[in-house]
């Protein structure tokens, strides 16, 4: 019977393999051993195809139907599978398409999650490992006076993990076309009258340009502003996708389509445009816009798995979530507060401050 999961191990061992984003192979965690990608996407290729193949043929196996382990809200999303390894089972969110089991320590590809109209059409692999994003992380803490001691000691940091995020990479070709109204004034002195003299332009701008690979998460879990700041990605290095980069990572399949995400990007496209045509009009102390009128053409949507190092970690009994470019180590993330640390702060600075005044006054 085919199974619905593909295990990468050693071809040497059996022990799991992990893509190595210092080298760009797969190296066994047991015997060291490293491998090429096409190497392995050759050995595996056959094998993930069958493991595709057997999750369409059998579909989404939920666990809403297991009524005496699972309440209905509970299962709602949940898939689950079985680790063709050791046997164990795996649950998952629906879009979770590679994860690790939490047993054996094997890397696990989950079929059907990343075939057919699901595949995506590039792979951005890991630059950074996991040793870079703990370092990073680790400055981002320092220098930060009122972060709790306690927060930093006991946030799991090696906790963090990589993800691919699904991205949709736009293209897309914007006409657009202006009327601004420019103002250049003038003062000088005529006795004793300071004269203002204001001169009124009348502009006009038209042009057009091409977009390559916009990009907006395709993940509903994911927060957009979170995505967003960690950008830009060199999408020199995308390379055509294969499962080969998955293991030792997890990675999600879109759960929000290119159509349903397109809205962000054509924002992100008109915004652009129109700062293109204002970075034209030089030379004027005002500029008012009388009229602008930009129309973006969608071109293409690809699909695409991005590299994001994620690390979820509470702070009494709030969320923090940090998130980290897999390639560039551009940072983003929310840090507490410790207020006890804030008003020390403030009093150090301030009573000093109020002292030396005191002492000006009675002097």
């Amino acid at each position: 019977m085919a199974t619905q999961t593909t295990n990468y191990q050693c071809p040497a061992c059996t022990g799991p393999l992990h893509f190595d984003s210092r080298t760009g192979k797969l190296v066994c965690d047991y015997c060291g051993t490293s491998y090429d990608v096409k190497e392995i996407e050759a050995r595996y290729g056959q094998k993930q195809a069958s493991a595709d193949a057997a999750a369409t043929k059998a579909g989404k196996q939920t666990l809403s139907d297991d009524r005496a382990r699972w309440s209905e809200t509970e299962a709602a999303g949940l898939t689950s599978y079985s680790c063709p390894s050791c046997g164990a089972e795996l649950v998952c969110e629906a879009e979770t398409a590679a994860t690790t089991c939490p047993y054996c320590g094997n890397p696990t590809v989950l079929g059907g999650k990343l075939s057919g109209r699901l595949k995506p059409e590039y792979i951005l692999p890991f630059k950074l490992d996991k040793k870079n994003a703990v370092e990073q992380l680790t400055r981002y803490y320092k220098g930060k006076p009122l972060l709790p001691k306690a927060f930093s000691r006991h946030n799991h940091i090696e906790e963090i993990q990589g993800v691919y995020v699904p991205f949709w990479l736009y293209d897309a070709h914007a006409d657009a076309r202006g009327r601004y109204e420019g103002e250049i004034t003038e003062s000088h002195r005529e006795g004793d009258y300071m004269v203002t003299t204001t001169q009124h332009y009348d502009i006009a701008r038209d042009g057009s340009t091409d977009f390559l690979k916009v990009p907006v998460d395709g993940s509903s879990k994911m927060p957009n502003t979170h995505m967003d700041a960690i950008e830009p990605f060199d999408y020199r290095a995308l390379v055509p996708f294969s499962t080969a980069y998955l293991p030792g990572f997890l990675a999600d399949r879109y759960d929000e389509d290119a159509d349903t995400c397109y809205e962000r990007a054509q924002k992100r496209m008109e915004s652009s445009t129109a700062d293109a045509l204002h970075a034209t009009i030089s030379g004027y102390s005002e500029l008012h816009t009388l009229s602008e009128n930009i129309n973006v053409d969608r071109k293409k949507a690809h699909y695409a798995l991005l590299p994001v190092w994620m690390l979820h970690t509470k702070w009494k009994g709030k969320d923090f979530l940090f998130a980290m470019n897999g390639q560039t180590g551009r940072l983003i993330g929310d840090l507490p507060i410790d207020k006890g640390r804030l008003a020390g702060w403030f009093f150090g600075i301030s009573l000093p401050i109020i002292a030396v005044l005191s002492w000006l006054i009675f002097l």
